[in-house]
C-alpha cells in the first residue's frame, strides 16, 4: 500500500523502544537436548530445543509470560506465550482451545499467526501451553502513547487494516469482544494484526453473555446496559474508540466505574431519545438509564477540532448510540475516509464460519488437553521423545 513506507518511522521507532532492555537468559537442554528450560521473571519457561537465544521476554499478564525467540528450522523470530496451569478450571481451558481452534480456522493478513504449538515432552504430564506466533514488533498502545508523530496516513491505515481484518472476522460469524489497542500487533513497517481471540464468540454459542471481561473503556453501550442480545456493532464500537484515541492520543471514554463510563460516553454523543434505546428490550433498563443525567450531544469538530471532516463524520457514524443505527465494518470500509486505500478485492471474507463445538457440559478439562495435545501433534507430528 502507498501509506506502507510513508507510515513506518512512527512504529520503527516505538518497535526500538520496546526491544531496549535485552537480558541474557541461560538456556539448560533437557530430555536428551530435546527441549530447553530457560528461567523467566522466576518462572520456568521449557521450549523445543529448535527455539533458541537469545530469549527476550516481551509480554506479561494474567494469561502467563510472553518471549521472543528464534526458530533455528525456519530463521524465523517467533512470540511464544507459556499459559501455565492451563488446565486447572474450565473456564481457562475453554479460553485457550478457544484461541487455538479460532485461529487456526483464519488465514488474513491482518489477524496474528499460529506458528506452533509446541509439543509437550509427556503426554501424561504437561499442565502448561506453549503457543508459538508470527513476532510483531510492538503494539498500537505503546505506539499511540510514544513521543512520535502520526500523519494523518498513520492513522488511515491503521484503522483501515483493523477494519480490513475485522470484516473477515465478522464474515466467520465471529466476534471479537475485546478490541483495545494493546490487542492490536504492529510491525515497524506499521503492518498491523488482530490478536487476542480469547473471549471471542461466534454469534450462535449459547454461553454467548457469559464471563465478558472485555476492557470498560471500548465497550458498547449495549453492553454497559446489559442488553441480552447483541451483534458485530460491539466490535465497530471498540474501532471508533480505538480511532478516536489515534487521533487524539489518548482514551476517548477512560471510565472509572460502570456509571462514569456511561456519563462519560452520553457527555460526547448526547443522551439517547426513546427511540434510541428501542434496543433495549427490559423496561426497566430503560427507566434505569433515564435516571441518569441528560446530556445534549457536543459538536465532534469542537471536540476533535485537528480532525479532518471526513474522519470526523466516521468517527460520528461509528459511536452511534443505537448498536441498529451503527455503520457495519463494511459500510465504514467504503468511506470517503479510507478511499485512497479501499480495495474491496483486497478485502477478504472467510470461505467458512467459525463453529466451537466444546460448550458442551460434559465437556471437561481433561477432554480439552486431549485436544490440545492433538493440535501439538498436528504442528509437530514425529514423536520428539518416547
Amino acid at each position: 500500500m502507498a501509506t506502507k513506507e510513508s507510515s513506518s518511522s512512527a512504529a520503527a521507532a516505538a518497535a526500538a523502544a520496546s526491544a531496549s532492555g535485552d537480558t541474557k537468559i541461560k538456556r539448560v537442554l533437557t530430555h536428551g537436548g530435546k527441549y530447553a528450560h530457560y528461567n523467566v521473571y522466576g518462572n520456568l519457561f521449557e521450549v523445543s530445543s529448535k527455539y533458541v537465544p537469545p530469549i527476550r521476554p516481551i509480554g506479561r499478564g494474567a494469561y502467563g509470560i510472553v518471549c521472543a525467540a528464534v526458530n533455528s528450522d525456519t530463521h524465523e523470530q517467533v512470540a511464544i506465550k507459556k499459559i501455565g496451569n492451563a488446565f486447572d478450571n474450565i473456564i481457562d481451558a475453554k479460553r485457550t482451545l478457544r484461541e487455538i481452534k479460532l485461529l487456526r480456522h483464519m488465514d488474513h493478513p491482518n489477524i496474528i499467526a499460529i506458528k506452533d504449538i509446541i509439543r509437550p515432552p509427556k503426554k501424561e504430564a504437561f499442565n502448561d501451553v506453549y503457543i508459538v506466533y508470527e513476532l510483531m514488533d510492538t503494539d498500537l498502545h505503546h505506539i499511540i502513547h510514544s513521543d512520535q508523530p502520526l500523519r494523518e496516513e498513520h492513522c488511515q491505515y491503521f484503522l483501515y487494516q483493523l477494519l480490513r481484518g475485522l470484516k473477515y472476522v465478522h464474515s466467520a460469524n465471529v466476534l471479537h469482544r475485546d478490541l483495545k489497542p494493546s490487542n492490536l500487533l504492529v510491525n515497524a513497517n506499521c503492518d498491523l494484526k488482530i490478536g487476542d481471540f480469547g473471549l471471542a464468540r461466534t454469534t450462535s454459542e449459547t454461553d454467548f453473555m457469559t464471563e465478558y471481561v472485555v476492557t470498560r473503556w471500548y465497550r458498547a453501550p449495549e453492553l454497559l446496559l446489559n442488553c441480552s442480545e447483541y451483534t458485530s456493532a460491539i466490535d465497530v464500537w471498540s474501532v471508533g474508540c480505538i480511532f478516536g484515541e489515534i487521533m487524539t492520543r489518548e482514551p476517548l471514554f477512560p471510565g472509572k466505574d460502570y456509571v462514569h463510563q456511561l456519563r462519560l460516553i452520553t457527555e460526547l454523543i448526547g443522551s439517547p431519545d426513546d427511540a434510541s434505546l428501542g434496543f433495549l428490550r427490559s423496561d426497566n433498563a430503560r427507566r434505569y438509564f433515564r435516571q441518569f443525567q441528560q446530556y445534549r450531544k457536543q459538536k465532534f469538530s469542537s471536540r476533535f477540532p485537528n480532525m479532518l471532516p471526513e474522519a470526523l463524520d466516521l468517527l460520528e457514524k461509528m459511536l452511534i448510540f443505537d448498536p441498529n443505527k451503527r455503520i457495519t465494518v463494511d459500510e465504514a470500509l467504503c468511506h470517503p475516509y479510507l478511499s485512497s486505500l479501499h480495495n474491496t478485492n483486497e478485502e477478504p471474507v472467510c470461505p467458512r464460519p467459525f463453529s466451537f463445538d466444546f460448550d458442551q457440559p460434559t465437556c471437561t478439562e481433561d477432554n480439552i488437553k486431549e485436544i490440545i495435545w492433538k493440535e501439538s501433534v498436528k504442528f509437530n507430528p514425529d514423536p520428539l521423545c518416547q
